[in-house]
């Protein structure tokens, strides 16, 4: 395996880490902060925070040497805005007409719907041992999920979910697209607008302002969780491609349910150890194909 491919997995891994601070953190805020303005406040602490991020560096007399975004990207950045703002739109109608755990289970296509676009798209190269990782890896985050498998059905509900998943692993392969240029400036701008974007339609639908004190908490957990996680994976995708990021990017929820396990002192279940022993599998078949490549 080369330097640069291990340099993309530990900064695949890295994104998947803060990013998994993300469901368990939320978790408890979302006690006193509605569900869209709590996506407004995550996605504008990321691009305000690589936007302070951005000006330090300037300041510290060490400007990024990272190419800017030119007109020539300006389709996929606005495709990589209108996806993050239209995905959580579908994912809160699709929630709305499903079970909790119908949504959990189907939310995990992303992965699946990350890989096979940009094979199918973008021609990335699959391998079989790639493959069986992703599969696994899926499964794995399927077995997390579940807590009642007799509630999963196919439905309306269950079709929006889909199409969020579908959204976020579209703009997962804009973002490759974009991924040779400056993460600081991609995560301020997808973080900026798409949370304008939400902010605004939470604010169309009569959601209540929050708390100063819950936004500035939703705020910095935006900048770690969806921020530097943003910036990692756009640092991973430029060494790995869309679909080995997606691969590794995939022990999120595994590294999610651990703290969870910690924070709110939850007993492991024998859906917890399953989905370890198949995690443990994929990421043996997703490191044995990266080392064939």
């Amino acid at each position: 395996m080369s330097d640069v491919s291990k340099r993309g997995i530990a900064c695949a891994i890295l994104a998947a880490a803060f990013y998994a601070l993300n469901s368990p953190l939320s978790k408890l805020l979302l006690q006193n902060v509605s569900t869209t303005m709590m996506a407004a406040f995550l996605y504008l602490g990321a691009g305000l925070g690589m936007l302070l991020l951005s000006a330090a560096k300037r300041a510290s007399g060490h400007p990024s040497r990272e190419l800017r975004l030119t007109r020539k990207e300006l389709p996929y950045t606005v495709a990589m805005v209108v996806l993050d703002i239209a995905a959580p739109i579908s994912l809160m109608v699709g929630i709305s007409r499903t079970s909790a755990a119908n949504a959990s289970l189907l939310n995990n296509f992303e992965i699946v719907a990350t890989a096979l676009i940009a094979w199918m798209l973008f021609h990335e190269a699959i391998s079989r041992k790639l493959l069986i990782g992703i599969v696994l890896v899926t499964l794995s985050t399927l077995l997390l999920s579940a807590q009642d498998v007799s509630s999963f059905s196919f439905s309306a509900g269950s079709l929006f979910v889909l199409l969020a998943c579908t959204c976020w692993g579209l703009e997962n392969n804009c973002t490759r697209q974009l991924s040779g240029k400056d993460p600081l400036e991609i995560v301020t701008i997808k973080g900026i607008f798409s949370g304008l974007g939400s902010l605004t339609i939470a604010l169309c639908t009569g959601e209540p302002l929050p708390a100063v004190r819950h936004i500035l908490l939703a705020l910095c957990l935006g900048f770690v969780a969806y921020g530097l996680s943003i910036a990692f994976y756009i640092y991973a995708q430029r060494e790995l491609g869309a679909a080995k990021t997606s691969a590794y990017y995939a022990v999120a929820p595994f590294i999610g349910v651990t703290l969870s396990l910690i924070l709110f002192r939850e007993i492991p279940t024998p859906w917890f150890i399953a989905a370890l022993l198949v995690m443990i599998a994929g990421t043996w078949f997703v490191t044995k194909a990266d080392a064939e490549c």
